[in-house]
């Protein structure tokens, strides 16, 4: 099938065009026909799959040209690195129109929003803070809305959106088209669905959680913070020294330690992203990485879901994710585009549970392949410090998991608490 055949006006068929993009993919053939009917949808498929175009485009041919004032479709993302990618895809499918789009995100002042706003848009792609934000204002007037979008809806039930969700539900017009669209459709996306859309068509075009075919996905076991570092350094330089590379970790402390150690080895070739850095630092590393001019991203979770780069051919998981839908939106940053891709995940004692959980979830085809670790790899004996404290996190992980097991921190404890009883009882009777 060709986007001809998909009743799209000549001006979005050459967008499409002038964007690269060949033929549809299987979301935009399923979707777009229904968006263009006007049935509320619910669209389950990852990142990468075309899912932005395949509301995108139905959505733009859908207005009736150029109208000065007040927002007819609203956009509704988690990030602000996501809500600038999708204002940049709907200015570029909207290229051959007047349509103007408006991105209303956090982290800058209100004010050059609020006088973009008075300047009129058909579109505004928003975070919903900042879209509530600005209707408090009264800069942001929703009468005339008659679209409402929510893309990555599972990431938004992770973030804890679901207040600010339902604030927006009640100052926009009840008579509107509503579209969904999550990589994942877990219970908190269905009860978001239940309350949000009204008798919608539910399209997925790829089983629920399952990691992008084009991935070859391996689980690395090394023991210690160290070891992994010198693996990721060694898949870098070694196996892969042309690629870009995507490293997921866990925290803001590790993506600070993970980016110090790797500039040693990779000087100006390291760039760092996650919630507490400044929004301008934080597009300047996306810039710089998506203009190849830095070979290596660090990221949080949190700011996965706006990094849109099909450049990018490795992802490294320096932790296991907690939950199976993280794992499956970190590798899901590459294989993109028609393109193949890795994913590497290392995994530490402490990871073991984690990873338990992500492959229960994982369907058995979609599971990653146990990899040795290189011998190239030098393997780095466990500090005393951290060889402690993984073996509280373990302890920690087994009590969470059985709240009769005691510990191997309780029963050294106990034994030295009995010894003392026993001895000061002898001294007492003699």
């Amino acid at each position: 099938m060709q986007f001809e055949d998909l009743k799209l006006k000549r001006q979005f068929l050459n967008a499409v065009a002038d964007l690269g993009y060949a033929s549809p993919t299987p979301i935009q053939i399923q979707a777009i026909p229904r968006i263009l009917a006007g049935q509320d949808v619910i669209g389950v498929a990852q990142t990468g799959t075309g899912k932005t175009g395949a509301y995108v485009l139905p959505l733009l041919q859908k207005l009736k040209g150029r109208q000065e004032g007040q927002p007819r479709i609203a956009i509704l993302v988690p990030t602000k690195e996501l809500a600038l990618q999708v204002h940049s895809a709907v200015q570029g499918f909207a290229a051959h129109t007047d349509i103007k789009s408006l991105v209303l995100v956090g982290g800058v002042g209100p004010k050059t929003q609020i006088a973009e706003l008075e300047g009129g848009c058909e579109v505004v792609v928003a975070t919903p803070g900042r879209f509530m934000e600005l209707y408090l204002k009264g800069a942001l007037v929703t009468k005339k809305l008659h679209t409402m979008v929510l893309d990555e809806a599972d990431r938004m039930m992770d973030m804890g959106f679901m207040p600010q969700l339902r604030d927006i539900l009640e100052v926009i017009p009840r008579k509107r088209q509503n579209l969904l669209f999550s990589a994942t459709f877990p219970q908190r996306v269905e009860r978001l669905a239940d309350e949000f859309l009204l008798w919608p068509t539910r399209i997925e075009v790829t089983p629920e959680g399952t990691p992008v075919a084009s991935v070859d996905q391996y689980v690395v076991r090394a023991p210690n913070v160290q070891t992994k570092i010198n693996a990721v350094l060694h898949w870098l330089l070694d196996s892969h020294p042309d690629s870009r590379a995507l490293l997921f970790v866990r925290t803001k402390e590790d993506a600070k330690r993970v980016r110090q150690a790797l500039e040693e080895a990779l000087p100006k070739q390291v760039a760092e992203i996650h919630s507490n850095k400044a929004q301008h630092t934080r597009l300047a590393a996306m810039a710089q990485f998506r203009a190849g001019d830095v070979r290596v991203l660090v990221s949080t979770d949190v700011s996965a879901r706006g990094i849109d780069v099909p450049e990018t051919e490795v992802v490294i998981n320096f932790n296991v994710p907690r939950m199976s839908d993280d794992y499956v939106h970190r590798i899901g940053r590459t294989g993109r585009a028609d393109r193949s891709g890795m994913a590497y995940t290392l995994v530490d004692p402490t990871d073991e549970v984690a990873l338990s959980r992500v492959l229960e979830r994982l369907p058995v085809d979609g599971r990653p392949e146990d990899l040795e670790l290189s011998m190239q790899v030098e393997r780095v004996e466990t500090p005393p410090w951290e060889a402690k404290a993984m073996a509280r996190t373990i302890d920690f992980q087994k009590r969470k998991a059985d709240p009769t097991y005691k510990g191997a921190f309780h029963e050294k404890k106990k034994k030295k608490g009995g010894s003392r009883s026993s001895g000061s009882k002898r001294r007492k009777r003699g």
